[in-house]
């Protein structure tokens, strides 16, 4: 669905109305016994107005019947009084039953409404979370799930008013129908007014979207961790709070302008309102004066007159929420429409145990969408079983793209990646990354406990200590996690109470963990020691290469000397593969890689 504009909102109003029914399916699914329970209440309930009135209307017929005529009270009356009271004392526990399903339907569905987010969002592939539009979809779908909670309970309310305007209705239209004709006249502006107003502040709030997230990102910066030390060097406190504050100024005035016209144009069309209200109520003292009404039908008509007014504005004017807020619904199931691009086929193949001739890339070519550059171009290479390869080259030449489109995060523009021969969009996802294991640079720090955060590499495996614990041996990690408070069930990170946080080599080392846990047919390590000294960096990749011998494995690093351990070295620039070989082999050549490596060596003579 398109985004509206001025020449066809009442179009894309009428059409937001169709987002209702998937989002009522949702509800029921969250909770079917609470919705059935509601629903009847709700009913039971909108037909009490009614009933109360006519049995009020007996009982003032009756009192005046005694009083004016000195007719006796019929044997019912006390009954009669006795039934009012029920039917008061029913419509109060209905309401109060109906309040507590509110209440449980409301934290049942918020609590399917995030899962579904959740699942939704971990099955769309990385092309997606690299779009920023992608990101203002899922922001909206994520408040806009929380926040039509409002909606639901509205399209309850809408159905119960129904209900008891119709039934209320049916008992004026008896009496006189001009009055029913002209109430309705009087109030339908009111509707078309709200559901302009409504789909006003919809497109206002799609609008202020990016500068809402500007606002929260300026906020972040101004009271996180991670931003306090340049906060407090830089000096940018009050440049930050100025940001922040004159975005909210404009926000603010947008926000105002628009309530503003909204109050006004209210408070016209609620005085046509009252007139209707009045002017019927009028007539029908008139028809009581003159005789034609006795008593107890001038308080049945005056009360159902009342009741359809109210009722009628309340059905247009929660009708009117629920067709705005069904605008809002959009942003919720387009972010559910959004399918991962990069899937497995069906009937995709199983990857294969053991793999037995590696990986091959064939003239890939590779460009994120929306650009023309290549971040590689034509680049072709083998990667065998039990090889360790190694790539180095400038930030921005395509290694982390490599991996990337190795382990299938993306595929490639042009050319093919092969293993054991067969194109790598023809084995089954989930069960390759089952045989890959990958540690970014930009690796997670999980505020999980060491047990948790190590597992992350193999979850299945999260209640089994022994390999966890092997994987941090191997890693280091074991060192930091003996000399926390609570060794492997310490909460890491300071996002909860009782967390330890670590340095970035102590993190680097829980991550590593997770790769050794993994243990995978092929291991990626992209910048695995950039957070690690000197001595705990040669240690890591002695160790590292123990653990890969016999298997695959691909490493990044700046560092040129740690990537001599590798079989072959590829050297990148300008997305394509200029030079590869051993480290020995590149320093005779006396090429790029050469002049690199004298350039680090030099630094520490």
């Amino acid at each position: 669905m398109s985004r509206p504009t001025a020449d066809h909102d009442w179009r894309y109003r009428i059409k937001a109305l169709s987002n209702i029914p998937p989002i009522l399916k949702m509800v029921w699914e969250s909770a079917p016994a609470i919705v059935s329970s509601s629903l009847f209440c709700r009913f039971v309930a909108a037909l009490v107005p009614l009933a109360m009135l006519v049995v009020t209307r007996v009982i003032i017929d009756s009192i005046n019947g005694l009083s004016g005529h000195h007719t006796p009270l019929q044997g019912a009356f006390w009954w009669l009084v006795a039934l009012e009271f029920g039917l008061a004392t029913l419509a109060m526990g209905m309401g109060r039953i109906v309040d507590f399903c509110d209440a449980v339907l409301a934290d049942k569905f918020t609590c399917h409404i995030n899962t579904r987010i959740m699942e939704h969002a971990s099955s769309l592939d990385l092309l997606s979370y690299e779009d920023p539009l992608f990101h203002d979809k899922m922001e909206r779908a994520r408040v806009q799930g929380i926040d039509r909670i409002g909606m639901i309970q509205a399209i309850g309310r809408l159905v119960q008013e129904v209900i008891t305007t119709v039934s209320l209705a049916a008992s004026i239209f008896l009496f006189s129908p001009w009055i029913l004709v002209v109430l309705i006249a009087c109030i339908v502006p009111t509707f078309f007014g709200e559901t302009h107003f409504a789909f006003l502040g919809y497109s206002l709030n799609s609008h202020q979207t990016p500068a809402r997230r500007e606002m929260e990102y300026v906020r972040n910066l101004g009271g996180s961790r991670e931003s306090a030390k340049e906060l407090k060097l830089f000096g940018l406190g009050p440049f930050l709070v100025d940001r922040y504050r004159g975005i909210s100024k404009e926000l603010h005035r947008q926000t105002v302008a628009l309530a503003q016209r909204r109050l006004v144009m209210g408070l016209l069309l609620a005085v046509l309102g009252t007139i209707g209200y009045y002017g019927s109520y009028a007539f029908a003292i008139h028809q009581t004066v003159t005789g034609l009404l006795t008593i107890g039908t001038l308080t049945l008509v005056a009360g159902a007159i009342a009741g359809s007014s109210s009722n009628i504005q309340a059905v247009l004017g929660t009708f009117s929420s629920i067709a705005g807020q069904a605008l809002f619904l959009t942003d919720l199931l387009e972010f559910f429409s959004v399918r991962p691009k990069i899937v497995s086929k069906p009937n995709a193949l199983p990857a294969p145990r053991p793999i037995r001739r590696g990986f091959e890339f064939k003239n890939v070519s590779f460009s994120y969408p929306g650009s023309s550059k290549l971040v590689l171009n034509n680049i072709s290479f083998r990667l065998e079983t039990s090889e360790r390869i190694a790539l180095v080259g400038k930030n921005g030449e395509g290694k982390t793209t490599i991996v990337k489109l190795l382990t299938r995060l993306y595929d490639p523009t042009a050319g093919q990646i092969l293993l054991d021969g067969v194109d790598l969009r023809e084995y089954d996802l989930e069960d390759l990354w089952k045989e890959i294991g990958v540690i970014f640079q930009d690796f997670m720090r999980y505020d999980l406990t060491s047990s948790e955060n190590i597992a992350i590499g193999r979850i299945e495996k999260r209640n089994n200590l022994i390999p966890i614990r092997a994987a941090a041996v191997r890693s280091l990690a074991d060192e930091v996690i003996q000399g926390l408070p609570n060794l492997y069930d310490q909460r890491l990170g300071c996002r909860f109470e009782g967390g330890v946080d670590l340095s970035g080599g102590e993190w680097q080392r829980i991550a590593l963990a997770r790769a050794y846990l993994r243990d995978a047919q092929l291991l990626i390590l992209d910048e695995p020691t950039a957070s690690l000294d000197a001595q705990s960096e040669h240690e890591v990749f002695r160790r590292f290469a123990e653990l890969t011998e016999g298997k695959m494995s691909l490493v990044i690093s700046h560092r040129l000397s740690t990537v001599r351990i590798a079989d072959r070295i590829l050297v990148l620039d300008h997305g394509k593969i200029v030079e590869q070989g051993r480290h020995e082999q590149l320093i005779t050549v006396g090429g790029g890689y050469a002049k690199m490596f004298e350039l680090q060596a030099a630094s520490y003579r």
